[in-house]
């Protein structure tokens, strides 16, 4: 196991602690909807931006090393360091439509 993997596999196992912990012994069927919207909710963004920043860090290292040897490409090579960021943007999105 990597070290991203096991920080990632604590911190699951964390929230899913929490929510199997506040269990109401009478509830109706949209609370508990509710609830779990807000941790869709939280997945769908957080998770979007640990990618990007995953993504982002990778492809900026290369990007540098490139525009050393050619500064010319540079404009080029800043619309792949963008692209990543979409994933943040559709995570936004999709917080909206849950």
């Amino acid at each position: 196991m990597t070290k991203y993997n096991k920080i990632a596999f604590v911190a699951v196992l964390f929230a899913l602690a929490g929510v199997a912990g506040a269990q109401d012994t009478v509830t109706t069927g949209a609370a508990n909807n509710e609830g779990l919207a807000a941790i869709g909710k939280g997945l769908a963004l957080g998770l979007g931006a640990v990618g990007t920043g995953l993504a982002q860090a990778r492809i900026g290292s290369s990007l540098v090393g490139a525009v050393a040897e050619d500064p010319s490409k540079f404009g080029q090579l800043l619309l792949v360091f963008l692209l990543p960021e979409t994933l943040v943007i559709l995570g936004f999105v999709g917080l909206f439509l849950i």
